[in-house]
């Protein structure tokens, strides 16, 4: 889910932005700018930070398996490339 103090904060800056003559309607702006801001972050199916650490550690085991699975068929090619003489 989305940090929604972020999502106050930009809409806060973004009101700020505003020229001084339009700033009336500040507040509105900023509830504005704060529903567009969330309706854009939520179409994005982003993920948080801490789904995006386990996927990675589970794709870095993954790497780590088939590394050594690779490394299991580098050997026995090898050695059927290169049987023992008797």
């Amino acid at each position: 889910m989305i940090d929604l103090s972020h999502i106050d904060e930009l809409a806060r800056r973004l009101s700020n932005l505003v020229p001084p003559g339009m700033r009336e309607g500040r507040e509105e702006l900023q509830e504005n700018f704060r529903s567009v801001l969330q309706g854009g972050l939520q179409k994005l199916d982003l993920v948080t930070r801490e789904e995006f650490e386990v996927q990675r550690a589970v794709l870095q085991r993954t790497r780590e398996k088939l590394e050594a699975l690779q490394r299991t068929v580098d050997e026995l090619e090898s050695q059927r490339a290169h049987p023992p003489h008797h």
